[in-house]
């Protein structure tokens, strides 16, 4: 087995440890490898989501174009996370997200078929997709919460905080957009922060 699927069952396994054996075995049977270069896209925008792609390493991105035509990040994803959009992964519409790769990055995916297979003949991994949709959800509140009752400096110590890892591997621009900063304001904030 290889390592990133040895990653992934391990991951599997925190999340719900009470998935028989049995289960597990036949659950890697539905999944697949995709390698991935950098600035290739796992999604595009006004395309379906046909798999879910569990990140095993790498960095991608999650970001839409404005009204205005500008790029907007909203998500990073690395190792351990899920790569989706996922209104339109469980409906099966088009995304208005594209996930594009800001590193080499492999990922584990389940196709939506597969995965409708999973949940209906391994009733354990109805429990662990409950909790990956939650976890999503969360995260998708936090970052929506966050432009309402945070700063833009409460925003990036926030970030500084709980995605530290992900500084040196992310550009100023993408962190700024995902912010909703400018440079300048980062720039300024940065400063502060420095002489406190």
């Amino acid at each position: 087995m290889e390592s990133g699927a040895v990653l992934f069952l391990q991951s599997v396994r925190k999340i719900c440890p009470d998935i028989p054996d049995y289960e597990l075995s036949q659950f890697e049977s539905k999944y697949t490898f995709e390698k991935l270069n950098k600035k290739d896209f796992f999604l595009q925008s006004g395309k379906v989501q046909t798999a879910i792609g569990f990140v095993v390493s790498g960095l991608v991105r999650s970001s839409f174009i404005d009204n205005d035509g500008n790029e907007i990040t909203v998500g990073f994803y690395s190792e351990g996370d899920y790569a989706t959009h996922y209104p339109s992964f469980i409906t099966q519409q088009p995304s208005k997200y594209s996930i594009q790769c800001l590193e080499p990055t492999t990922m584990v995916c389940i196709s939506y078929e597969n995965l409708q297979w999973i949940y209906g003949q391994l009733p354990g991994f109805e429990r662990y997709g409950r909790l990956i949709a939650e976890e999503i959800l969360k995260r998708q509140q936090t970052r929506i919460e966050s432009f309402i009752f945070q700063t833009a400096e409460e925003r990036y110590i926030d970030f500084t905080k709980h995605h530290s890892a992900l500084f040196n591997r992310i550009s100023i621009s993408h962190l700024c957009s995902f912010l909703g900063i400018e440079r300048q304001t980062l720039t300024r904030i940065r400063q502060k922060l420095a002489h406190q």
